[in-house]
């Protein structure tokens, strides 16, 4: 595989379909676009231009479990 055809991911602004694939490769199960935009409006989280970041993304998620552990 050449450069120009590995695609390269930019943590703090994927798309939701590229997140969902990345979460879904990590769990080693399926995590839809539509889990990812649903977390993602949940926790504002959407840039203007419609991508997320990751970092942010993950915060929100281990903020969720943190406040249920309480």
């Amino acid at each position: 595989m050449s450069n120009e055809s590995k695609k390269s991911l930019e943590i703090t602004a994927m798309k939701p379909a590229d997140l969902a694939a990345v979460l879904s490769s990590a769990y080693r199960r399926k995590i839809t676009e539509e889990q990812v935009r649903e977390v993602a409006e949940a926790g504002s989280l959407l840039s203007g231009d419609g991508t997320i970041n990751l970092i942010q993304y993950a915060a929100s998620l281990a903020g969720e479990v943190g406040v249920g552990s309480n």
